[in-house]
């Protein structure tokens, strides 16, 4: 059972991910609807997101915690899919998705 909580860090999750290759794809862009769409979040708000993502200072990369293993498990699974949706999983994703791992 995912908590508010952990709804709102898997989405800042994967924005933190796609931002990491510094351009964003319409890949990429089709996880993050599908997934703020799957956790009922509003269309303005995940489209604004979407659309100033890569000048956003506000958006830390700070690793994400989940409140069960399961969670960040499942994290991990879309976040590589995120990754490899330009075709290329570069060293910043990859070490960013580390992170998470440990924690």
């Amino acid at each position: 059972m995912y908590t508010p909580l952990d709804k709102s860090s898997y989405l800042k999750g994967l924005l933190i991910l796609a931002r990491k290759s510094k351009c964003l794809v319409d890949g990429e862009k089709s996880i993050i609807r599908d997934v703020a769409k799957r956790f009922s979040f509003s269309n303005d708000f995940y489209e604004e997101s979407i659309k100033n993502l890569l000048d956003n200072k506000y958006i830390l990369d700070n690793p994400i915690k989940f409140s069960t293993k399961n969670i960040a498990i499942d994290f991990l699974s879309e976040g590589l899919k995120l990754g490899f949706s330009d075709n290329v999983l570069d060293d910043a994703e990859i070490n960013w998705l580390k992170l998470i791992c440990f924690e």
